[in-house]
């Protein structure tokens, strides 16, 4: 993140410097900022899938799973080489609930994962047994896994029932859970509540899947903590994604546009503790990619894989377009430094609520040791080293 910082600063101080850079004298277009290098994002890759229950019963998890999604996300991007994150969800019910499951694919675009989840609401269920055995069919075949071995991937199953076994035209777990296995993708089950049936189940779809089973309770308990910094970094946090200029063709543009109204929609109906963790997320390297996009303007020019020159008027943001030259270029100049503003306010006010979420930590008498953020983050801690990810036993984010 820092050297990202250095290079926006350095764009920014390029462009108002025009005299030690006649490429970008007002009028020619012909920009040719340096290359500035990258910080080190996409040094191996990690795939979450989670697979949730939505019945009634898990009004309380699901409520829980839509505030610490980006917690979890900070905690994933916390690995030493800066891993490329992509998240999905499988939402499953029963048959002759409103559906069976819904499945929300692999994405890097996290605002998209979670805005889905956010439209989940528990409803549905009550007699007994769930669409278990489809909803992990769905995670392993209706799933876009990489197919690279050296990326983590692994299934988080969430419920309190156990599956139907008596739906004569399900493959039954054991089946799938030894493809899964054969495909290098490991599955945990994380039991809500304290049903026995459930538990010995759970048991052996963690044994089968190759992964962890612990259970919690019907909440999901996790550890939400507030911050007084919160409100402060929601806001700077939503002007801070008012700065980004997307560029392209017109299917390009048209599907950035679909994702700042995502973040706009986000920032508008999240709580602030929620949109504090997703800025905080956002301040990981393999967040800020997140938060860009592809072709993003101002920091495709800082580093340099693209020159302003190269791109059609067309192409350009539909703000430039109609600007003059010297205007298009007093505008990417503005935005930049306003970029480089927020960014480094944003940091600060972020390790201030890091460092309060520490003291908080510290007072609650092993309690957080216990919490779904530990138990999911040692999960992926143990297993993600297996295809090289270091993670630091103490990096977890709340």
């Amino acid at each position: 993140m820092k050297t990202k910082l250095i290079a926006v600063a350095l764009f920014g101080t390029t462009l108002g410097a025009l005299a030690f850079y006649p490429a970008l004298q007002v009028g020619a277009l012909q920009a040719n900022p340096p290359v500035i290098e990258h910080p080190a994002i996409g040094q191996g890759a990690v795939e979450v899938v989670f697979v949730l229950d939505t019945t009634g019963s898990m009004g309380g998890m699901l409520e829980t799973a839509k505030e610490k999604i980006w917690s979890i996300a900070s905690s994933l991007a916390s690995a030493h080489s800066a891993p490329r994150i992509r998240m999905g969800l499988v939402a499953y019910r029963d048959r002759g609930d409103s559906y069976v499951t819904r499945v929300i694919d692999l994405s890097n675009d996290l605002d998209a994962v979670y805005s889905a989840l956010l439209e989940l609401q528990a409803a549905g269920g009550g007699d007994g047994p769930e669409s278990v055995n489809q909803a992990l069919q769905d995670a392993l075949e209706q799933i876009s896994w990489s197919q690279d071995t050296s990326t983590y991937r692994t299934v988080f199953l969430v419920g309190d029932a156990t599956p139907h076994m008596d739906y004569q035209d399900d493959i039954k777990y054991p089946v799938i859970l030894n493809r899964a296995r054969q495909r290098g993708i490991l599955v945990n089950s994380i039991q809500c509540g304290r049903n026995g049936d459930t538990e010995q189940t759970w048991r052996e779809i963690a044994s089968l899947g190759g992964g962890r089973y612990f259970q919690v309770d019907q909440s999901g308990g996790a550890l939400a903590l507030t911050t007084p910094f919160d409100e402060k970094i929601a806001k700077v946090s939503a002007a801070l994604d008012q700065t980004r200029l997307y560029y392209g063709n017109a299917k390009l543009k048209a599907a950035n546009e679909r994702k700042k109204q995502t973040a706009e929609k986000l920032h508008s109906e999240l709580s602030a503790e929620s949109q504090a963790r997703r800025a905080a997320y956002h301040l990981t390297p393999s967040g800020r990619s997140d938060f860009l996009g592809e072709n993003e303007l101002l920091d495709d020019l800082a580093s340099g894989r693209v020159q302003l020159s190269d791109i059609p008027q067309d192409y350009l943001p539909e703000p430039l377009q109609a600007m003059a030259p010297d205007a298009r270029l007093n505008h990417i100049q503005d935005t930049t430094q306003q970029r480089q503003k927020l960014e480094e306010e944003l940091q600060i006010i972020s390790r201030q609520r890091a460092d309060y979420i520490a003291g908080k930590v510290n007072t609650l008498d092993g309690k957080a040791h216990k919490s779904l953020d530990r138990r999911i983050y040692d999960t992926v801690r143990e297993q993600a080293a297996a295809v090289g990810l270091e993670y630091d036993r103490d990096a977890l984010k709340y």
